[in-house]
C-alpha cells in the first residue's frame, strides 16, 4: 500500500513539474505574442495612415485642379471685359468730340457712324455676372461618420470553441465525416480547423504515447469528411476550433470516435507448402512444397527440435488448437483472427494471372486436406479461369453459379450474430451472393489460391453502399440460397 501511494505522489510530482514547466513556457509565449500583437499594431495604424495620407493628397490635387479651372475662367471673363471697356471708352471719346462739329450735314454723319458702332459694341453683349462662383465649400470632406467609425474600433474578439454533434458523426465506408456548430452565431468566422489523430483508448486524449494530431486547415463549412483512411486503430480523437480573419479560438472539447476495424493477417504457420504468405498476400509456389518437405524431413530425421513454425508455444499456433498445415489439393490460408461477433468487412484483389481461387470463411480447426466450400463448415466464393471461367458460390459441397462478371476487387460482408455472409463487387458495391446460416463456432477468413496470388485489404468499414443493400434486403425478407444452412 505504502508502494502504491509512494508510487501516487510520484507521478503527481511528475504532472506538478509537467505543468509549471508549461506555465513557465505559457508566460514566454505571452510574452512574445504580446510584442508580436504589438508590432502588428503598429503596422495596421501605419497602413492606415499611409491611406490617408494618399487620400489627403488626391483630395488637396482635386482643390488645385477645381481652383486652376475657376481662376481660367475668370481670367479668361476679365480678359474680353478688358477689351470691350477699351472699345467702348473710345466710342465715348469719339461721341463727345462729335458733338462740337458745328456743321448739321458732318454732324449726322457723324452720329449715324457713332449709332452703328454702338449697336455693334461688344460691351452692350458682356454678361456682367462671373461665370463660376468663388466658393470652394463643395470641396470640403466630412470624416463625422469615419470618426465614429475608427472610435467604435475594438479589439477583435477571440472565437468561441465550436462544440462537435456527436449524434451527426458518422464512420463508415473508410470515411469520417465530424459535425459541428458554434455555441453562438458570429459572423466574423473565417473558416475552422480540423484535427485528428488515432488512438487505441476509449474517451479523453491522453498525454503520453499517442500519435500527433493531423490538421486539416481552411474549411469553411460546419462539417468535414475525412476520407481514404486505414482503420488501423481502434478510435479516432476530433476536434474542432474556430478562426476569424485574426486569431483562433479555443478548440472544442475533443471527442472520440469508435472505428470498429476488423484487422487480421495471413497465418503462414498453417497455409499449404506450395503457398507463399506474406501479412497480407498470398502467392502459389509450384516449387515450394517439395523444397520444403525436404527440408522438413530433413529435420525431423537429424533433430527432435520442433520446427520454430510449428511450435505450440506461439499464441497464433494456441488459437487455432495446433492444427497441421494444409496438405494436398487443399492451397489455403486462413486468418490469423477469428469473427466472434458483430459485423465485419474484408475485401481481395486477385492477379490478373489466377487459374483458380476462392474467399470465403471457415469454423476453426479444419481437416489438412480439406477445401473451403467443401464441408458444412465453411462458405465461399470460387473463381476457376481455367480454359474457360466459372464463377459459383459453394458450400457443403455444393455449387451455385453465378452468372455475373467476376469483379476485379471482392468485398467480403460477414454479419456472425445476424447469420449472414454476403459477397460484393468491391468497386460498385454490387451484391454478388448471400449465405445465411446460424453460425455456431468463430469463423476464420479463408483463401485457396492456385497459379497466382491474392491481396487482401483489412481494417475497412462496412461501406455505407453495403448498410444500404443489407437493409434493403432484410426489410424485403431476403432470398435464402439453396446452399444456406437452416
Amino acid at each position: 500500500t505504502l508502494q502504491r501511494i509512494v508510487s501516487t505522489l510520484v507521478n503527481k510530482n511528475d504532472e506538478i513539474h509537467n505543468f509549471i514547466d508549461m506555465l513557465n513556457h505559457t508566460i514566454s509565449n505571452v510574452q512574445v505574442n504580446s510584442s508580436n500583437a504589438i508590432s502588428e499594431l503598429d503596422e495596421e495604424f501605419d497602413g492606415l495612415y499611409s491611406v490617408l495620407h494618399e487620400m489627403k493628397g488626391s483630395m488637396a490635387n482635386t482643390i488645385q485642379q477645381e481652383e486652376a479651372r475657376k481662376i481660367q475662367a475668370l481670367q479668361d471673363q476679365l480678359s474680353q471685359c478688358s477689351r470691350a471697356l477699351e472699345s467702348s471708352e473710345e466710342l465715348l471719346e469719339l461721341a463727345v468730340q462729335s458733338l462740337d462739329i458745328k456743321n448739321p450735314v458732318e454732324l449726322l454723319e457723324a452720329a449715324r457712324q457713332i449709332k452703328d458702332s454702338v449697336t455693334v459694341a461688344s460691351a452692350f453683349r458682356l454678361s456682367l455676372k462671373p461665370k463660376v462662383s468663388d466658393s470652394m465649400t463643395h470641396m470640403m470632406v466630412d470624416f463625422a461618420l469615419e470618426k465614429r467609425m475608427l472610435q467604435a474600433v475594438k479589439f477583435l474578439p477571440v472565437p468561441k470553441a465550436p462544440e462537435i454533434d456527436v449524434a451527426s458523426c458518422l464512420v463508415a465506408d473508410n470515411c469520417i465525416t465530424v459535425s459541428w456548430r458554434m455555441p453562438e452565431e458570429d459572423s466574423r468566422i473565417d473558416h475552422f480547423v480540423l484535427e485528428y489523430r488515432k488512438t487505441n483508448f476509449d474517451g479523453l486524449p491522453r498525454l503520453k504515447g499517442e500519435q500527433r494530431w493531423e490538421l486539416v486547415d481552411y474549411i469553411k463549412a460546419t462539417q468535414y469528411t475525412l476520407s481514404g483512411l486505414k482503420f488501423d486503430t481502434k478510435y479516432m480523437n476530433l476536434r474542432v476550433q474556430a478562426c476569424n480573419k485574426a486569431v483562433a479560438g479555443e478548440y472544442s472539447d475533443p471527442v472520440t470516435l469508435e472505428t470498429k476495424a476488423f484487422l487480421f493477417s495471413l497465418d503462414s504457420t498453417s497455409s499449404h507448402l506450395n503457398l507463399k504468405v506474406e501479412d497480407t498476400y498470398v502467392e502459389w509456389d509450384p516449387t515450394g512444397g517439395k523444397g520444403q518437405e525436404k527440408i522438413k524431413g530433413k529435420e525431423n530425421k537429424n533433430s527432435n527440435t520442433a520446427s520454430p513454425k510449428r511450435s505450440t508455444n506461439s499464441p497464433r499456433a494456441s488459437a487455432r488448437g495446433g492444427r497441421d498445415r494444409f496438405a494436398g489439393e487443399s492451397y489455403t490460408v486462413l486468418g490469423d483472427t477469428a469473427v466472434e461477433s458483430g459485423q465485419h468487412y474484408w475485401e481481395v484483389r486477385a492477379q490478373k494471372d489466377c487459374k483458380s481461387y476462392s474467399v470465403g470463411v471457415t469454423y476453426r480447426n479444419p481437416g489438412k486436406f480439406d477445401q473451403l466450400g467443401k464441408t458444412n463448415s465453411s462458405w465461399c466464393i470460387h473463381i476457376n479461369n481455367w480454359l474457360q471461367t466459372t464463377f459459383s458460390a459453394k458450400h457443403n459441397n455444393k455449387a451455385k453459379t453465378l452468372d455475373i462478371p467476376v469483379p476485379d476487387r471482392i468485398g467480403v460482408y460477414c454479419d456472425f450474430d445476424g447469420g449472414q455472409l454476403s459477397f460484393y463487387n468491391a468497386s460498385s458495391k454490387a451484391l454478388l451472393h448471400t449465405f445465411r446460416a446460424k453460425f455456431t463456432q468463430p469463423l476464420l477468413p479463408g483463401f485457396m489460391i492456385w497459379c497466382g496470388g491474392l491481396t487482401v485489404s483489412t481494417g475497412l468499414q462496412v461501406p455505407s453502399a453495403v448498410k444500404t443493400l443489407q437493409k434493403t434486403e432484410n426489410g424485403l425478407g431476403g432470398s435464402t440460397s439453396s446452399l444456406n444452412n437452416a
